[in-house]
């Protein structure tokens, strides 16, 4: 016969062994729920209700979990217009990092062109840099913008990218290639160079017929906006989000392969040139140099000029210079332009720009005098 204080010292023992073993228990089924993506509760054996059962017993007014969103659809929704259009400009460390040599970068003069230009502050908002390299990417984040980085795998586009180089072209396709996937994922944009200053809020100049599916630059302007034998240029244009642009940049980027020796925009203006508005049944306006200008053709009239782009130009260095005489000449118009006597002034007449010497002269040097 067992001695009753033994018995009780058994009683007690295995039930402390078996609270042991259910905290245990509990204890590892938590871990597992918690670390485990792939692991749940209906998977234990001790638990014998079904998948089914758990979701019939959810909150009636919980709100489902939506999957995060990726970075880029992140990046434009938060610069987006209530429209989905948004404004795009693509940086690399050449435009962003300042050398010894400099005293400002073509970043600093792009954003002083929002501060002083005409309804432009506002804006900045939504204006996306797309940045191609992590110096960029890290300038864009300390100044506080909208930043997206865009990586190719054993590709460096952090230099600076001499005119018509392969480094140049590639990244001029690699360009392209991302504002196809913007246009797929539904979003308007203007597209604009880090060398565009902005005097003027473009979209006041910019046609609102949602008809028109494509508004782009010119260098040379005839004066027929519907003209397909402008010189083209594709440092600033507005796109609409539709099938028929998605179709037409589809197109363009396919032809990469097969263009050694030209840029993107050369082979987009045999694109035009061979028929592909009509075949897609676009709209395209080429936009008027007296309001989107360049040191190709400037602008004749300061009331109405909205950008300037330093195209026809072959550096950095001369861009920087020559758009930093754009602002100079801007803000002495916007000064005497205050005052009341001046108010009835012919722009036309008393203005003028000065002139381009540093891209001129970039000139002389490469001996390349296509259009950039």
């Amino acid at each position: 016969m067992d001695h009753p204080k033994k018995i009780q010292y058994s009683l007690s023992l295995g039930s402390n062994l078996a609270l042991i073993f259910l905290f245990l228990t509990g204890t590892t089924v938590l871990f597992l729920s918690i670390w485990s993506p792939s692991y749940s509760l209906t998977n234990f054996p001790i638990f014998p209700f079904r998948r089914e059962q758990l979701q019939s017993c959810q909150l009636p007014n919980s709100t489902a979990v939506e999957a995060p969103q990726d970075e880029l659809e992140s990046a434009l929704e938060k610069a987006s217009m209530e429209n989905k259009t948004v404004i795009i400009a693509v940086i690399n460390k050449a435009y962003a990092d300042q050398d010894m040599k400099a005293d400002t970068t073509m970043l600093d003069i792009f954003l002083d062109s929002f501060w002083l230009g005409e309804d432009t502050k506002k804006l900045r908002d939504h204006l996306l840099l797309v940045a191609v390299d992590q110096t960029a990417y890290d300038r864009c984040r300390f100044l506080r913008l909208n930043c997206f980085r865009l990586e190719t795998d054993g590709v460096d586009f952090m230099g600076e990218k001499l005119y018509m180089s392969q480094d140049f072209i590639k990244m001029m396709w690699r360009r392209t290639l991302f504002l196809l996937e913007v246009l797929k994922r539904g979003y308007s944009f203007i597209f604009t160079d880090m060398d565009v200053v902005w005097l003027r809020n473009p979209f006041e100049k910019l046609s609102k017929n949602e008809t028109e599916d494509f508004q782009i630059s010119t260098d040379m302007f005839f004066g027929d906006p519907w003209s397909e034998k402008h010189l083209i240029n594709t440092g600033f244009y507005y796109i609409r989000s539709n099938n028929k642009t998605i179709a037409l940049f589809d197109k363009w980027y396919s032809l990469r392969d097969n263009s050694t020796g030209q840029k993107e925009q050369d082979v987009l203006l045999d694109l035009i040139r061979g028929g592909i508005i009509g075949q897609l049944g676009l709209k395209v306006r080429f936009l008027d140099t007296l309001h989107f200008s360049g040191f190709c053709q400037d602008s004749k009239d300061f009331r109405e000029v909205t950008t300037v782009h330093a195209n026809c130009c072959r550096s950095i260095t001369a861009k920087i210079t020559d758009l930093r005489a754009v602002l100079r000449d801007w803000k002495r118009f916007k000064k005497i332009m205050s005052y009341k006597r001046f108010a009835n002034v012919n722009a036309t007449e008393t203005f003028r720009w000065t002139g381009h010497w540093g891209c001129w002269n970039s000139w002389k040097a490469g001996g390349n005098k296509t259009k950039v």
